[in-house]
């Protein structure tokens, strides 16, 4: 029999690049997804098909244990399987089709998307706690596919709820719920550009908060107040400093986001947040910082920033809710005129975490 599972991609609404530095992040799940048929294979192997590449992989069961990557969009549903062998859970000889309309590249989380929809697909009905699922697709992503990721992206592909953003706590794995101002709408401007650097770029980052730590004699720039931070910043070379000023005050916006509800300090937090990435983190470039700065300035606008891993992928912009047509026009003409590109906008709305598709 087929069977049919759902995980979301994600819009991180601010807390950005604290989720592996153990901070706090405020994302939603989407209603962009990826959507994964699982049937039965007649051959003990794994074939998995992906219609957006139209390619096509399979490898023996007995050999997933000692898989290496591929370097290709194979690497993240073999890694997974992988993890699940190794937390204990069996594989069944299987064919998976792989579909998503969440874009790639664009910082909405394609690949714990990818990664999530693809372990329940091989789980199957094997119960998986809904923790350990988020990191199971996290470790494939680390230990596998070897980018250094935090939790977040996994984790709210799992634990989305409908009409709801959630505060993650990365150091303690817990959550919260909050809704947003009713009159505020999200809307995600893609770039249409993802530049060469990202992932090396994403690995010194970690290099340079992980160096930041050690200078200041903690596991984890979690650990570090604001005042410490400014009694040991003389300290510190220049850019393990930046990186570390950009991901203390990044958790303080995160919780004033959290308990705020006037739509325009949630936009001046975003604002903030844009700016110290720019400044501080330094994973910005000039077609973000030209979306932020033209969004700001249109009608019905509160805020935007860069959202994702940086160097490209999609802005957040929170605006009143009945401007979007307007904003939509303005901001696709600017950018077009700018760059000569026309980019892709998506409304923002916050759906449900992963699970299986039935039909009644």
């Amino acid at each position: 029999m087929t069977r049919t599972f759902r995980a979301p991609g994600r819009v991180n609404l601010i807390g950005e690049h604290t989720d592996y530095n153990q901070g706090l992040v405020l994302p939603m799940a989407l209603d962009l997804a990826t959507f994964v048929e699982s049937a039965p294979n007649s051959a003990p192997s794994l074939k998995v098909h992906s219609e957006h590449y139209r390619e096509s992989r399979e490898w023996q069961l007995k050999t997933i244990p000692r898989l290496e990557p591929a370097g290709d969009w194979g690497d993240y549903v073999a890694g997974v399987a992988r993890e699940l062998l190794r937390a204990g859970y069996r594989l069944e000889p299987r064919s998976l089709s792989i579909r998503s309309t969440v874009p790639e590249g664009a910082g909405l989380s394609s690949s714990a998307a990818l990664e999530i929809s693809c372990a329940l697909a091989l789980a199957l009905d094997q119960p998986v706690p809904p923790l350990e699922l988020a990191q199971i697709g996290q470790r494939a992503e680390v230990e596998f596919v070897g980018l250094p990721c935090g939790i977040m992206d996994q984790y709210v592909s799992v634990f989305g709820r409908e009409g709801s953003a959630l505060v993650i706590d990365c150091r303690n794995l817990e959550r919260k719920y909050v809704t947003l101002p009713s009159e505020v709408s999200i809307l995600a401007v893609n770039s249409m550009v993802k530049h060469s650097l990202s992932q090396s770029a994403y690995r010194q980052r970690t290099e340079e908060c992980a160096d930041a730590a050690r200078r200041l004699g903690v596991s984890s720039l979690r650990d570090v107040s604001p005042s410490a931070f400014e009694a040991a910043a003389v300290t510190l070379p220049e850019a393990p400093r930046k990186r570390a000023r950009h991901v203390i005050e990044e958790n303080g916006r995160v919780v004033r986001f959290a308990a705020s509800t006037d739509p325009w300090e949630l936009g001046s937090l975003l604002v903030e947040s844009h700016r110290s990435l720019q400044r501080l983190y330094e994973v910005s470039c000039e077609e973000l910082d030209f979306l932020v700065d033209t969004a700001v300035e249109i009608e019905g606008v509160f805020g935007a920033r860069v959202t994702g891993g940086g160097f490209g992928g999609c802005t957040i912009n929170l605006i009143r809710a009945g401007c979007e047509a307007g904003f939509s026009e303005t901001i696709e003409c600017a950018y077009q005129a700018r760059f000569g590109v026309s980019p892709r906008i998506y409304r923002c709305r916050a759906a449900a975490g992963a699970g299986e598709i039935t039909t009644s």
